[in-house]
């Protein structure tokens, strides 16, 4: 499976995940000159940016363990940019991972792990 549908299928279960959480959907694969967002929601009165990464096997790893600090420092000027963007939304703000394991043959979900605040 190529790299851009496994991480469409990833963002999609996440996507479905916090919705059923009872998060409002915002944006979705936010651009800058820093980098991009995979997912944008508000929980109550926090936005909230969420990494996505999903992987088929442990060989490298954990999902979660790909986002490094270089990966954090870029999320961070990316969401400062929204938020100078979109300033009507609300002023918390949170940056998420959502770590995902796939069964290769079915591609059907084996674990969803969220992250919260990773910046802390």
């Amino acid at each position: 499976m190529k790299r851009k549908r496994l991480g469409n299928l990833g963002e999609n279960l996440a996507l479905k995940y916090l919705k059923n959480k009872g998060y409002k959907f915002i944006e979705r694969n936010f651009r800058s000159k820093f980098g991009e967002i995979d997912l944008i929601f508000q929980d109550k009165e926090t936005l909230v940016f969420v990494e996505v990464k999903t992987r088929f096997s442990q060989s490298y790893g954990d999902p979660e363990e790909a986002v490094t600090p270089a990966k954090i420092r870029f999320l961070i000027k990316t969401v400062q940019y929204f938020k100078l963007k979109n300033p009507k939304l609300p002023d918390s703000l949170r940056i998420d991972v959502i770590a995902i394991d796939l069964d290769r043959k079915k591609e059907k979900l084996l674990h969803l792990r969220h992250i919260k605040n990773i910046t802390l």
